[in-house]
């Protein structure tokens, strides 16, 4: 909004003083602005050595949690508002958000209970990952103009104290990339495949969730190490990109067919490992043609997110048992001091084309509660983010 401000302004009896300064993003609300306006087109005061300019007052737009979704999470249980951006104390930064991270992650963050990560707090901004230009800085280690990437949550604007904040270079790779690839959807990938799923040269790899944003990534790696891969998709298009553009062995489209004697066809010889980002009845179903010392690697069970009845869990775990198998969840933050060593390989693999990412980019931040449901109907295709 535009209006037009008088600074520098100074009332007749000298007790008292209005200063008004306006900073970078640092603004007066509209009454307070309307209320000066006024004094001076009344000569109720005095005024010396003013100045009429004309001010774009920056507002940050914000979703706040105000509700504990049951299933779906709808735009309801969001609060959506544009508020004015608060001065900055020592040591704090002020970043705009470029592009701001939608992660399967962030319907588990709504729920209250014990997790690896406490929920969000009702009336608090929507936790979620972002990268963005610092503005304005009263923090050492962070300047004017810097790039950064860390848990910005869903708004246009957000006051840090640094922590959590890691400087990205625009120049080095496109900022999307910091939220695919090399944030921490590739770094999920990355340590879950060769950490946890340990994959040796000919195993069989079997991945859910193969055309999204972390299993395509998995897919890909695993190729790298040799293996022979096969990955579970809905709708051919997926299952014909994973092949044709990423290099899959074969695809499974779990929306058409049997998936089970898709299973057999494309995995002749049994699953040595499985990255499952799914859960539900395709785990349960895995679990029945997994190998000797086969390693299951839970990344996710984003079809069981949403449920408003229990958890369907697996049935077959006693394959676990026969087959001397391991099956293993993991938190890709316990990984973090690893994630520079990720960054250098997968950026290395990317330079000789033997790694790609592809990211689905949303405008518009008052489109998040409808962009978010995108992850749990399959209508994303690639990393999803908002473009702010």
């Amino acid at each position: 909004m535009i209006f037009l401000l008088a600074v520098a302004i100074q009332k007749i009896t000298p007790l008292y003083l209005i200063s008004i300064n306006i900073i970078h993003n640092k603004s007066l609300t509209k009454h307070e602005l309307s209320i000066c306006i006024i004094i001076v087109h009344f000569n109720l005061i005095e005024v010396k050595n003013y100045r009429i300019s004309t001010v774009k007052l920056a507002l940050n737009k914000q979703f706040k949690l105000i509700s504990r979704p049951i299933g779906l999470p709808t735009r309801d249980d969001f609060e959506y508002s544009e508020t004015s951006i608060p001065l900055l104390n020592e040591g704090e930064l002020l970043v705009k958000s470029e592009y701001i991270s939608l992660d399967p992650a962030m319907r588990g963050w709504m729920n209250e209970g014990k997790s690896y990560i406490p929920p969000v707090r009702l009336g608090d901004v929507m936790r979620a990952g972002g990268v963005g230009c610092v503005l304005e800085s009263k923090n050492g280690k962070f300047n004017k103009g810097d790039f950064v990437h860390g848990l910005l949550g869903v708004q246009s604007h957000s006051v840090s104290d640094g922590k959590g904040m890691t400087k990205i270079d625009p120049n080095l790779a496109p900022l999307p990339l910091y939220l695919s690839l090399f944030g921490l959807t590739g770094m999920t990938a990355y340590f879950g495949l060769l950490s946890i799923g340990e994959p040796k040269q000919g195993d069989t790899v079997l991945v859910s969730g193969a055309a999204g944003a972390t299993g395509s990534v998995v897919g890909q790696i695993a190729k790298i190490k040799g293996c022979h891969v096969v990955g579970i998709a809905g709708g051919q298009k997926k299952c014909d990109y994973i092949i044709n553009k990423l290099g899959f062995d074969g695809a499974i489209d779990y929306t058409s067919g049997n998936v089970a004697s898709a299973l057999k066809t494309n995995c002749p010889d049994g699953i040595d490992v499985f990255y499952d980002n799914v859960g539900g009845d395709i785990l349960d179903l895995v679990l029945t043609m997994i190998n000797l010392n086969a390693r299951v690697v839970i990344c996710g069970a984003i079809s069981q997110y949403n449920n408003t009845t229990p958890i369907k869990g697996p049935a077959n775990y006693l394959s676990l048992l026969v087959n001397r198998a391991k099956m293993q969840g993991f938190i890709v933050f316990d990984f973090a001091s690893q994630y520079k060593e990720a960054a250098v390989q997968m950026g290395q693999w990317m330079a000789e084309g033997k790694l790609k990412s592809k990211e689905h980019i949303v405008e518009g931040i008052e489109t998040f509660p409808e962009t978010l449901l995108m992850l749990f109907s399959g209508g994303n295709f690639g990393k999803l983010m908002i473009k702010v």
